[in-house]
């Protein structure tokens, strides 16, 4: 791998006289084992105690994407000694973890969120993974895949839907099996930046890298006809080279994707409703049951969706849910701290002289 660093990387490794000669980049993540490459060496790679004992949530471990320090012990294993800042970040809340943070991917320039017409196609779900994605300051771009399973005047109808819907939004439509829009996809692509695909199990994710990388490297399977749900193909996030030395990750199918706490992704996903706030009479005002909400009115008119205006609602109760949920875990943290040392403190004093 071409080893070309992003300039927050460059200039934090200056600042702290690293050489590129010990930074690698994490394209494998196992649970808690990792694969790092470093220019053309490929390693298994660990991390220290230190990384594990500063971690303050599953967040803080490398994830793919991530660019580290290592050191190396032999010709096959190495010691990741320490995760470089992070321009970009593709987290979600954790399943099941109120008030805990998954990390997805790491150092992300773009996101492809990809939709299949037919089966898969929901505006809603395409507001969420946006939010996701300006809250990790990463550029989303949409993609509506399997085209050639619906007539041309229905994709197209599907394309003005999400235009009127999410404005300002990119869109490349293509098909797998007939290749076309693959060519527009791979125009996109820059050599040295880095790309990740997020869509639900069996939208075509995998099989669009594999196009891209003109062989089968992932495995890949259809969306259920009977459930109409895409079946779990890819375990694990992984990174690829593709020829014009960009690069890919893919990532599991996620059915559930909690957003965090970031109130400007949603200020940026659902910008229409932003740019109306500022007519309303209350500056306060929550968009809900107030008197000369210009939020309301815009429903009540027809010039705003109802569908992406519920849905800004939902995502903004979800935000400020997870946002007070984190700040009641880590009052339970302060205090559980004070209790600690309380109790050092009476135990150092009751020790005999």
């Amino acid at each position: 791998m071409k080893q070309q660093l992003p300039v927050s990387i460059e200039n934090y490794s200056k600042e702290n006289n690293i050489s590129t000669a010990e930074l690698a980049r994490v394209i494998t993540v196992h649970k808690e084992r990792y694969i790092i490459q470093s220019g053309t060496s490929v390693l298994k790679a660990e991390i220290t105690g230190n990384i594990r004992f500063a971690a303050q949530s599953a967040a803080d471990f490398p994830t793919v994407g991530d660019w580290v320090r290592f050191m190396p012990m032999d010709d096959e294993n190495a010691i990741i000694l320490e995760v470089l800042p992070r321009f970009s970040k593709l987290e979600r809340q954790a399943v099941g973890k109120y008030g805990d943070i998954q990390l997805i991917a790491a150092n992300v320039d773009v996101a492809f969120i990809v939709q299949a017409v037919g089966h898969d196609f929901n505006p809603n779900r395409l507001e969420r993974y946006l939010a996701v994605c300006y809250a990790g300051n990463i550029q989303p771009v949409l993609v509506l895949s399997k085209t050639d399973l619906v007539e041309e005047s229905e994709c197209e109808q599907l394309i003005e839907e999400v235009k009127k819907r999410i404005k300002n939004s990119k869109i490349i439509a293509l098909s797998n099996a007939t290749k076309e829009g693959l060519d527009i996809l791979r125009n996109e692509l820059e050599a040295f930046k880095t790309y990740c695909f997020l869509g639900s199990s069996g939208v075509g994710k995998s099989t669009i890298i594999n196009n891209l990388l003109n062989k089968e490297v992932l495995e890949t399977r259809s969306i259920s006809e009977s459930t109409s749900k895409g079946r779990h193909t890819t375990s694990h996030r992984e990174l690829f080279v593709l020829e014009n030395d960009s690069i890919v990750i893919d990532t599991p199918g996620m059915r559930e994707l909690g957003v965090t706490d970031s109130a400007d992704a949603l200020e940026m996903t659902f910008d229409a409703i932003s740019d109306l706030t500022s007519d309303c009479k209350f500056s306060d005002c929550s968009h809900i049951n107030e008197t000369g909400c210009a939020v309301l009115a815009a429903v009540e008119s027809g010039e705003l969706s109802e569908d992406a205006y519920e849905n800004y609602l939902k995502l903004k109760r979800e935000q400020e849910h997870f946002s007070s949920t984190v700040y009641e875990k880590r009052q339970r943290d302060k205090e559980f701290g004070k209790m600690i040392k309380s109790v050092l403190k009476e135990k150092k004093r009751s020790k005999p002289q």
